[in-house]
């Protein structure tokens, strides 16, 4: 028997398997890289909203305490000593360092705040009116192109610094244009109820959007179950009383389960009808089971290479002897030994094609069946992303209408960690996202490259595929296409810039802080050097007295050490009028660029929910029309 293939055919047959294994094995990663990463997307909506909450309620308490606040003048500490010696001063107040005592220190009262700088014009945020009909919709590839182009905006650009000046971010007209024309069913009336010129105030704003990244983190939650993360926080109703749902059914008992046991699912047991067959495994469980198979394959094919170069020598080694006629013994020894080799060939060949079948079983009847849920799942999730990010957008527009004046509240303790708290969410929500995008991009590279390779193992010829090998392959390299197409970098950004804004807010809180000790330090020194002159006047009295020795008169005590108190005097007045400027800035800033960072991170995440929601439902229905496709070829004549 000779050999079926040459040796550097299977030579590459040997590395095809070993590649195919490397990316199975990746493939199992990269699933379970997808479902750490969604959960932590959702998880990070979820805080975002929280933080963002706690972060509007602690600002404003601020102005809540400015309004119940009154300040009392009290006479200074120091008058100005008089021109004659013999009038005698008036007494010293008792000190304290409590704000009432350091109002009475002051003896010019602070000049006003700055005023806060000016909110970005009407005209710059206004994305689209949701009660106008949207223009015809365009092309998918064109929104995308648009999207792209139009919203590249970089974190440095929307930096807001301390001054309060910000770059313009007025938002491109071919981004209005764009994403007005994405409406989807439910949302109009969504925006109806939320959408109002009524004035509302920071707090009630905020409430709305946090209401709004709950609906968001919800709308993953059935993509969750696909995925098999147990997610406690997800319920088909959500709070707002309204489901998105959009027919998207995901969770097909007859397909995903929560176990890998084909005999339990995550909702309990399984029909008997299903019980006997071989789908309803977790996806987990099937690219767990694929890779075992893989690992099998590629110890199989090695296998059959030694047995083959094993066979390749005896038959040299048969042939030798035969031409030269050698002791017959060891001639038929020889052709024994070649015969055992075939017969070890041909059961290596079998276990080889035995498992080829169960792969392709399995990327048949239980693979290919999970992706097209799996791409239902995401499309059905962004386009509800797409929905909720959309109502927020339009919600965080009524921050141009707050009228609000600014508040001289300083800075508190709960603010300061409050802001904190929402950059890290912020953080985090960035820092998920990217991991999610990256997660979902390994998974279907790897997904491919294995294809690529198991399914055009002996041939490169794409015409030699069956229709079930073809619909698998065009769905995973429709998937790929799509996924990089997507403009993450953008949204990155977006997510990026109002990341940027928040830290403006904390560095600008954080100089406050700085300037609220350094004015605290400077009164205590202010209050011990009038301690100390109260002292010296106790002592020596309140004025100097001539030498009768002389003409000159002796260096008075007292006289320096007034001269230092008021020194101090006015340097403590100096930190205090720097300490409420800072705290003026602070404020100011603060609405500044909630006003201004707000938009434009809706923005971002809405073109991206909507470019995710086309993209992936393009791939969903092509691959539907692949099947309907196949399936009439098969039953047609």
């Amino acid at each position: 028997m000779g050999c079926c293939y040459s040796r550097l055919e299977r030579e590459e047959m040997v590395s095809r398997c070993k590649a195919r294994k490397r990316y199975m094995k990746q493939l199992v990663k990269a699933r379970q890289a997808v479902s750490a990463s969604h959960t932590m997307y959702l998880r990070s909506l979820r805080s975002t909203g929280s933080a963002l909450f706690q972060f509007s309620n602690t600002e404003a308490n601020l102005h809540l305490h400015q309004s119940h606040r009154h300040h009392h003048h009290l006479p200074p500490v120091l008058p100005s000593p008089p021109p004659l010696p013999p009038t005698p001063p008036p007494p010293l107040p008792p000190m304290s360092p409590s704000s009432d005592t350091w109002t009475s220190i002051t003896a010019s009262p602070a000049p006003p705040p700055p005023p806060p700088p000016p909110p970005p014009q009407s005209s710059s945020w206004d994305f689209w009116d949701p009660f106008v009909p949207p223009p015809p919709s365009a092309s998918r590839s064109v929104t995308e192109e648009e999207w792209e182009e139009a919203t590249t905006m970089t974190a440095s650009e929307m930096a807001v610094t301390a001054t309060g000046t910000a770059a313009s971010l007025t938002a491109p007209p071919s981004i209005i244009s764009g994403f007005s024309k994405e409406t989807c069913s439910g949302s109009g009336s969504e925006l109806a109820m939320v959408v109002s010129r009524n004035s509302k105030d920071l707090v009630e704003i905020v409430k709305e959007v946090d209401e709004y990244f709950l609906k968001a983190a919800d709308a993953g939650g059935q993509l969750s179950l696909l995925l098999e993360v147990p997610n406690p926080n997800f319920s088909t109703q959500n709070k707002g009383g309204k489901i998105y749902d959009h027919g998207c059914n995901l969770t097909s008992p007859s397909l995903w389960t929560w176990s890998s046991s084909p005999k339990m699912n995550g909702f309990g047991k399984m029909s008997e009808e299903m019980m006997g067959s071989n789908v309803g495994v977790s996806h987990c469980s099937t690219v767990e089971r694929l890779y075992a198979w893989e690992k099998k394959l590629f110890q199989e094919v090695k296998n059959a290479e030694s047995i083959k170069i094993e066979h390749e020598k005896k038959v040299a080694l048969l042939r030798k002897l035969e031409v030269k006629r050698a002791d017959y013994v060891k001639t038929e020894k020889t052709k024994k030994e070649v015969e055992k080799l075939e017969s070890q060939m041909m059961v290596a060949t079998q276990a080889i094609e035995t498992t080829s079948a169960e792969i392709i079983k399995l990327r048949e009847t239980e693979l290919y069946p999970q992706l097209l849920e799996l791409l239902k799942g995401l499309m059905c999730m962004w386009r509800s992303m797409y929905e909720a990010h959309q109502v927020q957008t339009h919600i965080v527009q009524q921050l141009k209408y707050l009228n609000t004046i600014p508040s001289t509240e300083p800075t508190s303790e709960i603010h300061r960690q409050s802001t904190l708290q929402l950059e890290l969410e912020v953080q985090q929500w960035h820092q998920s996202f990217c991991n999610l995008i990256k997660a979902q991009r390994d998974y279907i590279q790897s997904l491919t490259g294995w294809l690529r390779l198991s399914l055009f193992q002996f041939s490169n010829n794409p015409l030699s595929r069956t229709s079930q090998e073809s619909r698998i392959y065009s769905l995973c390299e429709e998937w790929h296409h799509a996924i990089d197409r997507i403009p993450d970098k953008v949204a990155s950004e977006g997510i990026k810039s109002f990341l940027t804004v928040i830290h403006a807010i904390v560095v600008q809180q954080a100089e406050e802080h700085k300037q609220k000790k350094k004015s605290e330090l400077t009164f205590k020194e202010f209050e011990k050097k009038v301690s100390e002159l109260r002292s010296l006047e106790t002592k020596y009295g309140p004025y100097s007295m001539p030498d009768t020795s002389g003409n000159t008169r002796i260096k008075d005590p007292v006289t320096e050490k007034r001269a230092k108190v008021e020194i101090l005097r006015s340097k403590a007045e100096e930190e205090k009028s720097k300490h409420e400027k800072s705290v003026s800035i602070t404020r100011a800033m603060t609405i500044n660029n909630l006003q201004m960072g707000f938009p434009h991170v809706f923005q971002a995440i809405v073109g991206f929910s909507s470019v995710c929601m086309h993209s992936f439902e393009s791939v969903y229905n092509q691959a539907k029309s692949t099947n309907l496709e196949n399936d009439v070829k098969r039953i047609l004549p």
